[in-house]
C-alpha cells in the first residue's frame, strides 16, 4: 500500500495544499470565471453550491486515493489562486492538470505547481500521468513541453468542453510522464 502524500509541499513561490473548506470563496472567484474555466473539462462554478460540492469532492478523493486535487497558493501574500493535483484512476494511473486566476497567469506558477505534482507522482506509486488540453490551448501546451510531459498525439473529438460554447467533444492534445 502506498503511503498518503503529504498534505502540504512548498516549491520556491507556492504552497501546495490539501484544499480546505475555508478554501471556496477563493476557489469561487475564479472557477466562475468565463475567461478562466473556457478550457476546462468541468462546468464554470455558478453558485457557491458548485464549489462547496468540489471542495466535498477532493475529500472523498483524498480518503480513497493517496492524494487528490491541491489548492495552489502564493507563499508572498497567503492568496489561493488555483488548483492542480492528481485525479487516481488506478493505484498506478493519474490525471493531472491545473487552473490559475486570471491575475496569475503569465508568472510561471502553472510550471511551478504542475513540475511539483510531477515530482511526487512517483512516491505516490504512479507509472503513469497524463492529462490533455485543446488543441488550440498554446499556453497549456508550452506548460506541458516545459515540464517534460511527452506529447502523445492528438485524440480527436475526445472532450466537451462545457464552458466553450460548443457542444460537440473537440480534439486534444494528449500528454503524459511514465515511470
Amino acid at each position: 500500500m502506498t503511503p498518503p502524500a503529504p498534505e502540504r509541499l512548498e516549491t520556491g513561490r507556492l504552497i501546495l495544499r490539501r484544499p480546505r473548506m475555508d478554501d471556496a470563496a477563493a476557489i469561487y472567484a475564479y472557477a466562475s470565471d468565463p475567461e478562466v474555466t473556457r478550457w476546462m473539462g468541468w462546468p464554470r462554478h455558478t453558485s457557491m453550491r458548485d464549489t462547496e460540492q468540489f471542495l466535498a469532492f477532493c475529500d472523498a478523493e483524498w480518503e480513497r486515493w493517496p492524494a487528490g486535487s491541491l489548492v495552489i497558493e502564493r507563499c508572498a501574500d497567503g492568496c489561493v489562486i488555483g488548483t492542480t493535483g492528481f485525479g487516481f484512476e488506478t493505484p498506478w494511473r493519474a490525471m493531472t492538470g491545473y487552473v490559475l486566476a486570471r491575475d496569475a497567469w503569465g508568472h510561471g506558477y502553472a510550471t511551478e505547481a504542475l513540475g511539483a505534482v510531477r515530482d511526487l507522482a512517483p512516491a505516490l506509486g504512479l507509472r503513469r500521468l497524463h492529462t490533455w488540453c485543446h488543441v488550440n490551448h498554446a499556453a497549456s501546451a508550452h506548460v506541458l513541453d516545459k515540464c517534460a510531459f511527452v506529447r502523445e498525439g492528438v485524440l480527436a473529438r475526445h472532450t466537451v468542453f462545457p464552458n466553450s460554447g460548443q457542444d460537440a467533444p473537440l480534439d486534444v492534445l494528449s500528454y503524459a510522464r511514465t515511470w
